[in-house]
């Protein structure tokens, strides 16, 4: 039911039913697409703002994404309707709205393209969907087939859900020139100052068709009739659709197609749907797609295809391994650096993306696009005040202003500056960029970046109560923590643990470039703040998470619910808070009451009622995001950290579960195909175990890049280092030998890593000559290198 294809571009399932969520997504740097197998679709586009074409049949709220999208019958959508004239069916593809059973049936995402099959009644259906690279629209094939024996009459109707657009003015109307059905709306508003905001944006949609259709609808209650859209009156009972327009009416976007096909035969048709500000826009985009060709004879459409592909494995990443688990080659070596890219490439499509978001999207492009991290970096600091304080999102447009959460104060955006540049310095060794001048945002003042994070550095040393702890806030890391600290007493436990790490960090940065007595400054900072943890924080067996504005701790053991929480876990080993003592007791709680078979939850139990002294996380629904899920961001700090500690065989087994499956049992509770790693599973587990393990579907996460650093900083243990390339594998029990194609610097290394009895330790040969202290040195761009790494077998 659910494979990878052959070469490895797809990954396919056979059913719409089985997991009647699983979905893919597509991007470019204007607009994303999210679509599922039934053929329900999340589309945005930027103008700068993110903004929808395809709406659904109310007015809708400007929201995040959605986790868990509820979908429903008008949820907006491609579809596809195929009636035999003779016999009067109906079926649709890829199987909503109709809902006919298939007799075959696939669902294939690939990198760049998303691909439906669909045979029934003897008529196979193919339907694909691309992207250009540039512009904000969605470029669509469809193919009919006969695979019957006998002579087929047959009517299609592509069927592009437009929705409610506005309140104020909507309407839809085909042009024959255009040969394309235009909806046209005004975005709401109430101010005359935002007319002059609002008055260029793109409020028409369009679906422009390549070949000219018998006829047309713009009217969805009159397509839809009485048989609604499972079965629209229009398609069951008219010959002919009736050439209908919407006049302050609910617009749709549907095309008629009568045709005739002998047994074998083939029909072909091309679409592009999206936004446009004028008909002048969409001649344009007809004109360039679909009529003009290039010196290879090559149209806009198809060049447009195979430039998106080009673009898409651009984002191609710096390992490619094969172990004894295929199942997770297929994802790292395609799905997760594709997703990785899309983060530090889009920015998740926001225009003032969270601080710490848009810190370590960007520490996962230092494996693919280096230069593209060091500019964020430098964007990002940019915006720091000279008090060292880092803002709650980064503008990256002029129009933008801060939204949502970012209008929030958090305490953490500074923790992230050295943690997120030492993985580019460890990738790229370019010490340089400490030495760039930049602004503050509040001072004309200008210095290096070195001196930047320095103040960053002091602001979280600063940033403190009487004891030592990390003041809260309206949050840390955790967003809607947001009730500890709002009277300025409440403190983060995680948030001091994490401050101790980054001091440790930038020790190591400091002493790389130079600057020893910086090192042992902050180093004997980072002792300071770990003596601070340990005196207020920990529990006897594992940490708490923080102490409230009313001197109350919590994520502790007399705890009803959350009692324990994932990250100052973790933290405090990254840290070198927990010695080995505290490991044992803290990895032996989290084992028996996180850990799941989904992977290790955020915290438990789950909340299930308002706790007034933490805030709104309490409030989500048990096992939900940051109450309890398998929050995969945070499960990811944790493996980390055991990977550091060199805990191999508890990292490997929680990284493993973040993926579905392998075994279908699993990827049916998720609901997921493992082309993504989503932003939570469903946790509550114990609480809760019938809905344990469902996927959000969210791929907005910061997971991605922290799992990239597992894959390089641990299990393999190819790490860059001032040096060279470090080489240090941790490998689980089981695995035996591994491969690895690594891109390093400019270098290509082709790494074989066995187990051989005998060992007493790691032995490292590069090009056939021993490499003493496993630090590959001198590698030279452009060059390859064959590495043997030998590895005592525990066994």
């Amino acid at each position: 039911m659910i494979r990878a294809s052959e070469d490895q571009e797809y990954y396919e399932l056979a059913s719409p039913t089985a997991l009647p969520k699983a979905s893919g997504f597509l991007w470019n740097e204007k607009m994303m697409i999210h679509m599922n197998c039934r053929g329900y679709a999340v589309a945005q586009f930027m103008q700068p703002e993110p903004a929808k074409y395809s709406h659904a049949p109310n007015l809708e709220a400007k929201t995040f994404m959605q986790p868990e999208q509820p979908y429903y019958a008008h949820h907006p959508g491609r579809f596809l309707y195929i009636k035999d004239e003779e016999s009067g069916e109906v079926f649709s593809a890829p199987y909503e709205p109709v809902r006919v059973p298939a007799d075959q049936y696939t669902f294939a995402i690939g990198k760049s393209r998303i691909v439906w099959r669909v045979e029934c009644k003897g008529i196979h259906v193919e339907m694909s969907l691309s992207l250009p690279r540039e512009d904000a629209m969605e470029l669509w094939r469809v193919k009919v087939k006969n695979l019957s024996g006998a002579p087929r009459k047959l009517s299609i109707y592509p069927y592009f859900t437009v929705g409610y657009m506005s309140w104020m003015n909507q309407s839809g109307q085909y042009h024959e020139d255009l040969q394309a059905i235009v909806c046209t709306s005004i975005t709401p508003y109430q101010k005359y100052q935002d007319y002059y905001k609002i008055k260029e944006f793109s409020d028409k949609t369009f679906l422009i068709a390549e070949r000219k259709p018998a006829a047309w609808e713009v009217n969805q209650e009159a397509f839809e009739g009485e048989g609604g859209i499972a079965m629209p009156t229009a398609v069951r009972d008219q010959e002919l659709l009736s050439k209908g327009d919407a006049r302050y009416e609910t617009p749709a976007a549907v095309l008629q197609y009568r045709f005739e096909l002998a047994p074998g035969d083939e029909e072909a048709y091309r679409f592009i749907f999206g936004p446009a500000k004028d008909e002048e826009q969409v001649a344009q985009i007809r004109s360039s797609y679909l009529l003009n060709t290039n010196a290879d004879g090559e149209d806009g459409f198809t060049a447009a295809e195979r430039e998106y592909d080009r673009y898409i494995r651009e984002g191609r990443g710096r390992i490619e391994i094969t172990t004894p688990d295929p199942d997770l080659d297929n994802f790292v070596n395609h799905w997760l650096p594709r997703q990785m890219y899309y983060h530090g490439q889009t920015n998740r499509l926001t225009t003032d993306p969270q601080t710490r978001n848009f810190l370590q999207d960007h520490m996962g492009m230092s494996y693919i696009k280096p230069q593209t991290a060091r500019e964020a970096f430098l964007i990002a600091l940019r915006q720091q005040n000279a008090s060292g304080a880092m803002p709650d999102g980064i503008i990256l447009h002029e129009d933008a202003e801060l939204k949502y959460i970012n209008q929030v104060p958090h305490t953490d955006h500074c923790v992230w500056l050295p943690i997120c540049l030492s993985t580019y310095l460890d990738e790229t060794n370019d010490y340089s960029i400490l030495e760039e001048k930049l602004p503050y945002a509040d001072s004309t003042e200008t210095e290096s970046v070195f001196e930047h994070i320095h103040k960053a550095m002091y602001w979280l040393m600063n940033d403190r109560d009487e004891r030592g702890l990390n003041y809260i806030n309206q949050g840390d890391w955790c967003d809607p923590m947001n009730m500890v600290g709002y009277k300025g007493k409440g403190v983060s436990g995680w948030l001091t643990i994490a401050t101790a790490y980054a001091f440790n960090v930038w020790a190591g940065i400091c002493e790389s470039s130079g600057h020893s007595d910086k090192a042992r400054e902050f180093r004997e900072e980072a002792k300071k703040t770990n003596e601070v943890v340990n005196q207020y924080l920990w529990d006897g067996e594992w940490y708490a998470r923080g102490i409230t504005d009313d001197n109350v701790k919590f994520g502790i053991s007399t705890d009803r619910e959350g009692r324990i929480f994932i990250n100052p876990q973790g933290w405090s080993m990254l840290s070198g808070a927990a010695d080995q003592e505290k490991q044992s007791k803290l990895m032996r709680a989290v084992a028996e009451q996180l850990e799941t078979p989904y992977g290790v939850e955020k915290l438990a139990p789950s909340f299930t009622s308002m706790r007034e002294d933490v805030g709104r996380v309490t409030q989500k629904h048990p096992g939900s995001a940051e109450n309890g899920a398998v929050y995969n961001h945070a499960a990811a700090f944790y493996i980390y950290a055991l990977y550091a500690v060199g805990e191999k065989e508890d990292a490997y087994r929680l990284l493993r579960k973040m993926i579905p499956g392998p075994d279908l049992e699993d990827i049916v509770q998720r609901g997921q195909l493992p082309v993504f790693i989503p932003n939570y599973y469903r946790g509550a587990y114990r609480q809760f175990p019938r809905t344990a393990g469902r996927s959000s579907h969210l791929f907005n996460t910061g997971t991605v890049p922290w799992v990239y650093r597992c894959l390089i900083d641990g299990l393999f243990g190819l790490q860059g280092c001032a040096e060279g390339l470090q080489i240090k594998p941790q490998l689980p029990a089981g695995w035996k030998e591994v491969t690895v194609k690594r891109d390093f610097r400019g270098a290509n290394l082709h790494i074989v890593m066995k187990k051989e009895p005998g060992l007493n330790a790691i032995e490292v040969y590069a090009d056939g000559a021993p490499v003493a202290d496993g630090i590959l040195k001198d590698l030279k761009p452009d060059t390859e290198y064959q590495v043997l790494v030998k590895i005592p077998d525990e066994v």
